[in-house]
């Protein structure tokens, strides 16, 4: 059974952009990814979302600090933390590096516009509780952007995969 838009309470998104926005999705591209893995995943109640588009310096900076990693990863989830029991709508923040989606777009041969609608969702999803540390969970979670891509009229970004 699908859910439609209405099935969602409340979406306060907020976009910003730590770069030039020419040729960047808008935030209303944005709001129907998020939306989409909201509807996907369940999610019924009030939720927040920030997202912030960033150069590969500042995704380094964010991967080193957050990860330990010295380098510009794609997407980040900072799923926001509170004490047990407290079920406010903030779900997170996504840090999204631009260049490193633009990059690996053309590298996997997919259109720029489907990878940014894929690691958006997968962000979302990890705001969620999401994850793919394990194998089961992996599946679990791939078996899910894929459904959520194909709703959108988008191939399953992971039969591109060597």
């Amino acid at each position: 059974m699908n859910a439609t838009a209405r099935d969602i309470m409340e979406l306060e998104l907020a976009v910003s952009y730590g770069l030039p926005r020419t040729g960047l999705p808008s935030s209303p591209r944005f709001r129907g990814w998020v939306e989409a893995a909201l509807r996907a995943a369940g999610r019924r109640k009030p939720s927040a979302v920030a997202i912030r588009l960033v150069d590969a310096e500042e995704g380094r900076q964010l991967n080193l600090q957050y990860r330990g990693k010295d380098y510009a990863t794609n997407v980040l989830s900072f799923p926001a933390e509170f004490p047990p029991g407290v079920d406010l709508p903030p779900l997170g923040d996504l840090a999204i590096s631009a260049p490193v989606v633009i990059r690996e777009a053309a590298e996997q041969g997919k259109p720029v516009l489907d990878h940014w609608a894929h690691l958006t969702i997968h962000g979302t999803l990890h705001l969620l509780g999401f994850d793919h540390i394990d194998k089961d969970e992996a599946e679990e979670m791939e078996a899910l952007e894929t459904r959520i891509l194909a709703d959108l009229g988008i191939a399953d970004p992971y039969l591109l995969r060597e």
